[in-house]
């Protein structure tokens, strides 16, 4: 115990960014990978919301007789219920639990998916689109915060990025299954997924951080133990925990609009322009309508869909593998250098379709720039 001291007063004096908690016992134990696991089920939800579009929009367009425009209102409908769900995710996070937000946020996936499935016209389908959008935007917000709030501090970003990851093997199997079933048994593989994330909730303890910040101090304890086993010592996360909720009841009296003081704008244009620019960058647009651009472009979207599930999956693997070795910085520098790529070469090859110029080179352009865009490692 007294070498544990040493080395925790040791690190302390250190980097803040190093574990507060230094343990012979490993940090990763079996409930925490299962807890995490059962988590991002959540993201794998969005994945499959956000990749079925693609390959169901011949057969829907074809069975239910909708019109392109009625159809880009459905794939782009899901936008709008998830930033509902996004704007109430962190009060409903507080209220529910990190559990229970996610429970709830996974009714209304069911809900959405039932929608789709037994729609005979676009009015269902936008309906379960938009509960399916909200759905997922409460998810967007609640797993990678329970994530990072069960997760030591050393291995946080490496977890954490395990939620882009299931997104992306969301989006890889509607894409690979989709080219091979109908729209309407799509639908019921979307249903498999928040199934078993609502099965396995009961089986992960809630969030430490959440329950310390209720008044619940023994039941957060015992929550952390569980996390970090049972004869891990947890003293000092737990004393880490308790002045972190201090802290946040000494700032319970600012408001929304004290972020926009001068001391934050550096942080605060960092943090949202980020997330801003990540989505004006065109990728969802770009996933939502992958089989159609293909087509426009004159390549198979069977090949094309496949071709980004290769690429894809591998790349955000690595882009977990290396969050904590190369920093965020310059994965992000590189991650945005590819989707300025990727746009650059979607749009030369449609413009060399319009000039009709190159008309053998520009299907591998518009296939080249999808896959640079949606294969980023962020």
């Amino acid at each position: 115990m007294a070498r544990q001291s040493k080395d925790y007063e040791e690190q302390s004096s250190g980097d803040p960014l190093l574990p507060t908690v230094l343990s012979d016992d490993n940090f990763v134990t079996l409930v925490l990978v299962f807890s995490t696991l059962v988590a991002v089920f959540g993201s794998f939800v969005f994945g499959s919301a956000i990749g079925f579009s693609s390959p169901a929009q011949t057969g829907i367009m074809d069975d239910l007789g909708l019109s392109l425009a009625e159809y880009s209102l459905f794939g782009s409908i899901m936008t709008i219920g998830a930033m509902l769900g996004a704007i109430m995710s962190g009060k409903l996070a507080d209220l529910f639990g990190r559990r229970g937000a996610m429970g709830f946020s996974e009714m209304f996936c069911l809900l959405g998916w039932a929608g789709i499935f037994f729609s005979k016209g676009p009015w269902w389908l936008d309906c379960g689109r938009l509960l399916m959008g909200y759905g997922v935007g409460l998810l967007s917000y609640v797993v990678p915060v329970y994530v990072a709030e069960i997760t030591p501090k050393n291995l946080r970003g490496a977890f954490t990025t395990v939620n882009q990851f299931m997104i992306c093997c969301g989006i890889s199997v509607m894409f690979i299954v989709g080219n091979f079933i109908s729209w309407r048994i799509l639908t019921i593989l979307g249903i498999v997924p928040c199934v078993l994330h609502l099965l396995g909730l009961p089986f992960i303890p809630e969030s430490p951080r959440w329950l310390a910040k209720i008044g619940r101090e023994k039941d957060s304890e015992s929550a952390l133990q569980r996390l970090r086993g049972k004869n891990a010592d947890i003293s000092a996360e737990s004393a880490e925990i308790r002045d972190y909720i201090e802290t946040l009841q000494e700032l319970s009296d600012t408001s929304f609009f004290d972020l926009f003081q001068r001391k934050y704008s550096h942080s605060l244009i960092v943090g949202v322009g980020l997330m801003v620019l990540q989505q004006l960058g065109g990728v969802n647009g770009i996933t939502y309508y992958a089989s159609a651009i293909f087509i426009s472009a004159g390549f198979s979207s069977r090949f094309g869909t496949i071709g980004i599930v290769f690429v894809q999956v591998p790349m955000t693997l690595l882009g977990v593998l290396l969050m904590d070795k190369l920093g965020r910085r310059p994965l992000l520098m590189i991650s945005a250098a590819g989707t300025c790529l990727g746009c650059f070469f979607v749009g030369l090859s449609f413009l060399l379709q319009d000039l009709q110029l190159w008309k053998e080179i520009s299907p591998v352009l518009a296939l080249f720039g999808v896959l640079k865009m949606i294969t980023r490692l962020i």
